[in-house]
């Protein structure tokens, strides 16, 4: 297993090297990291990124690479990851890592960058010099007036691997007071969000969080002509792809209120109110509890069953719910979960009927 092509290691010793490739002393302590930062860091945020970033981890553990330091209590949860001192140089290997020299050092400061990269010359990025010549090279020979082409693609043009600058955002390197995205001519591309188009033009839209309630809700709209537009959310997908909203806008003529329903647990009520963060930044419209669906989820949730639910929601995630937030809360606060399945095609097309 080579770590290098797999994007939770690759930050993690770009970390390490921004951490420990300069220092000369005998070093007594293994670096780690604090594992939801470490994904953060990564930009690995939509639940299929971290899921395969928590199976690579565990694969590198098994292998030998690093260490996994669980959740007290909780095993299945990942705290921290550390590379031990008895394998750097296995990692150094894998990454052909070569430490910086003074004469590097000096080259860095006395090359004549281009304008966007002088502050080269002050700051230590732990990239190697024959990197930062190739940003040079494409900096000072650009078309002005060529169009933006998407990280990925300008990345493997660039160092012939797609996925190194993705690596280099948010470091010492790539960030706004430094060198920017736009200034390579490139930008991230959003994942696109599954959705099927209403019969009518209501002016909203619907998000759901999961695949079964999605298929009954787009079934349930073509006989009702609730909504424009009815959305796969993808679980935590939607909070990192909310503005791929503005295509659908595109789509439909024009920006609609945005509803949304999911499970009522602590996760569910999380990334609507993250994709709303998201929203506000990106000049979307607000996302909004579509609360018809939690009232009934609410009523029928009486007649059920619950599932247990080992990480309780706090109060205060009640407070997107509005009207139903006491109610929502009380229903769920000894730690259970409403799943929103139980409001299914059999409860939709029977609501029909009664209608």
């Amino acid at each position: 297993m080579n770590p290098k092509r797999l994007p939770v290691a690759a930050e993690l010793f770009t970390q390490w090297c921004r951490a420990r490739s300069d220092r000369q002393e005998v070093l007594q302590r293994p670096f780690s990291r604090a594992w939801e930062k470490l994904l953060d860091d990564a930009g690995l945020l939509s639940a299929l990124e971290r899921n395969e970033a928590e199976r690579d981890v565990r694969a590198l553990a098994e292998a030998g690479w690093l260490e996994i330091k669980t959740v007290r209590y909780r095993t299945h949860l990942i705290e921290r990851v550390t590379i031990p001192l008895a394998v750097e140089s296995r990692w150094k290997e894998a990454f052909d890592f070569q430490p910086p020299s003074n004469e590097e050092a000096r080259q860095i400061q006395d090359y004549p960058w281009v304008p966007e990269l002088a502050f080269l010359r002050e700051t230590r990025t732990g990239i190697p010099f024959d990197e930062l010549k190739k940003l040079h090279a494409f900096l000072l020979t650009k078309d002005t007036q060529a169009p933006s082409i998407p990280i990925k693609e300008r990345s493997f043009a660039l160092f012939g691997d797609e996925k190194r600058l993705d690596a280099l955002i948010g470091g010492a390197l790539i960030r706004k007071d430094r060198l920017s995205l736009s200034a390579l001519q490139c930008h991230p591309v959003i994942e696109p969000l599954g959705w099927q188009r209403g019969p009518t033009n209501t002016g909203s839209i619907i998000v759901l969080e999961n695949a079964a309630t999605w298929d009954s809700y787009r079934r349930w709209n073509a006989q009702t002509h609730q909504f424009s537009a009815v959305i796969y959310g993808q679980g935590n997908c939607f909070a990192e792809r909310t503005e791929f909203l503005h295509e659908i806008f595109r789509e439909l003529g024009s920006a609609q209120r945005v509803f949304y329903f999911g499970d009522l647990d602590a996760a569910g009520l999380k990334i609507p109110q993250r994709a709303n963060q998201k929203a506000q930044q990106a000049g979307l419209p607000k996302i909004e509890p579509h609360l018809p669906s939690y009232r009934w989820l609410l009523d029928q949730a009486q007649h059920k069953t619950l599932a247990k639910e080992d990480d309780p929601a706090k109060h205060q995630d009640f407070n997107w719910l509005g009207e139903l937030a006491e109610e929502a809360w009380h229903a769920i606060a000894t730690t259970h979960r409403l799943a929103q399945e139980i409001i299914g095609w059999e409860f939709l097309s029977k609501k029909n009927k009664a209608d």
